[in-house]
């Protein structure tokens, strides 16, 4: 994109750059002004320590009230904080805006991670009563942080950021990719991108249009998107949120455009929300996105809401609870269409040209260990070593139990004392899987300590209980292949 599709000049940002170096605020910058109590009370929305340890008035401190702390400061203290930069040229660029006897934030400045900042509109909860504009721009909000975890961090050539907004994602992208493109539908957004991308010493290709539309016949090593995923009757008035399809099939639609994104081996990761309607299996219904793409999908459901909730949340995220005819229709339409709830969560998906891909739909709500791209890294790789693996050569391998591995037991005191009723196996770390297990799966796991092939392992169960040592085998091949999917058990390859 040319000089006049960012919110200020090249000459601008870069001056910008240097006043925000220069006064150290950044996000380390600004913990080691506030301290620790003042920065956690500001992450809660909580301004009182930090508005008293910036009372004098110097550079940072400005900058911490006016951006972090909503305030309207007077022109000449903001002159001096923005220095190289003008004030003309941040008025011009919306990057503060006349309040009152003074300047106040015009846009978001979030200083972010170690030495990024972010640009963004400001909030409808920082400014009640405001209205969003209908191409508001996100900044760094609770999904944008939810795909950054979720997302593969191993190195690509080409990544691609679909619906980038604030370009976040593509902040992220370029750390561990040669080049990155990102889309937007908005022209608004794209100029907030650019001007992020800008101001971080980034270079990323812009393109304008719906979706995978402006990428057509491209295909990338990672594609990532945080697209407005909003589950309803297809109705637009914020294009961060609405998409304008009806229902949960915009998740559908980029399923469905993956396999003509992706190179050979690439891989796609987006949020989404789909619809628990009364009578279907919510699982099969997500599953079925994936029929005849040939790729491989996990999907995990992170969170789930009941209609009126989900309602409340994404008024309130645009500041029109105050409009009950809107909330009113919407359920309705959830009503109508027999939606019980709404999942959220996490697609990934890998072109592995494999001809019987691997698809998975689970709920998976319990606390994970981040981050959890790297989780969902492993459970790929997984799968690879199952795959070009019958049971023969699975039982093959040595095996040992997967570090932490925990045995839970529940059990009730009769008058023989104690009896077993429930043996979980537990992983406290990673993705956190709880599994009850038979005496058989029990006794696999035990006796996985790495030193012996799978196969003389079951050998000698078999001895144990007077079973055919064929018989064992070929009931704990299906066995081996879940806990090695599950983490449970890994192989040993030294």
């Amino acid at each position: 994109m040319d000089e006049h599709d960012m919110l200020l000049s090249p000459a601008g940002v870069d001056a910008l750059r240097t006043a925000l170096t220069q006064t150290g605020f950044t996000s380390h910058g600004i913990a080691e002004r506030l301290g620790a109590q003042a920065t956690a009370a500001v992450s809660r929305n909580d301004y009182r320590a930090a508005l008293r340890a910036t009372e004098d008035g110097d550079p940072l401190g400005t900058l911490i009230r006016v951006f972090i702390c909503d305030q309207t400061e007077p022109e000449a203290a903001v002159a001096a904080a923005l220095a190289p930069l003008t004030v003309q040229e941040a008025l011009a660029g919306g990057l503060v805006e006349r309040y009152g006897e003074g300047l106040r934030a015009g846009i978001d400045l979030e200083p972010y991670g170690e030495d990024w900042w972010v640009l963004a509109d400001v909030s409808a909860s920082a400014r009640p009563g405001r209205p969003l504009h209908a191409e508001h721009v996100l900044g760094v909000g609770g999904a944008t942080q939810t795909l950054i975890g979720a997302t593969m961090r191993r190195p690509v050539g080409t990544a691609l950021d679909l619906g980038t907004g604030s370009g976040v994602q593509a902040l992220h992208l370029a750390t561990h990719a040669a080049a990155v493109t990102a889309t937007d539908l908005s022209e608004r957004a794209l100029r907030f991108a650019a001007t992020t991308a800008a101001l971080n010493g980034q270079d990323w290709e812009l393109l304008r249009g719906d979706l995978v539309a402006p990428v057509a016949g491209r295909r990338f090593d990672l594609v990532v998107s945080n697209p407005p995923f909003v589950v309803g009757p297809g109705t637009t008035t914020h294009v961060y949120r609405d998409s304008g399809r009806v229902g949960d099939a915009i998740g559908a639609e980029l399923a469905a455009a993956a396999p003509s994104l992706l190179t050979e081996g690439g891989t796609m990761q987006y949020l989404a929300n789909w619809v628990h309607v009364a009578g279907e299996e919510w699982d099969e219904r997500v599953a079925g996105w994936f029929a005849g793409t040939g790729l491989d999908a996990w999907v995990i459901q992170r969170e789930v809401a009941d209609p009126m909730a989900y309602v409340d949340l994404w008024l309130t995220d645009v500041g029109e609870t105050a409009d009950p005819q809107r909330m009113a229709a919407w359920l309705d339409w959830f009503d109508a269409h027999k939606v019980e709830a709404i999942g959220f969560g996490i697609v990934s998906l890998r072109r592995g040209g494999h001809a019987d891909p691997v698809v998975r739909v689970e709920d998976l709500r319990q606390r994970v260990q981040p981050p959890l791209g790297d989780q969902i890294a492993a459970w790929f790789d997984r799968q690879d070593f199952l795959r070009v693996r019958e049971t023969e050569a699975l039982l093959a391998e040595r095996y040992r139990a997967a570090e932490g591995l925990q045995l839970r037991q529940e059990a009730t005191m009769g008058d023989e004392g104690w009896a077993v009723d429930r043996q979980v196996l537990a992983m406290p770390h990673g993705l956190r899987w709880t599994e009850e297990i038979d005496p058989l799966v029990l006794a696999l796991v035990g006796g996985a300590d790495g030193r012996l092939p799978l196969r003389d392992q079951l050998a000698l169960l078999a001895a144990a209980h007077d079973v055919e040592p064929d018989e064992m085998a070929e009931a704990a091949g299906p066995i081996v292949a879940h806990l090695v999917e599950r983490g449970f058990i890994e192989p040993v390859t030294a």
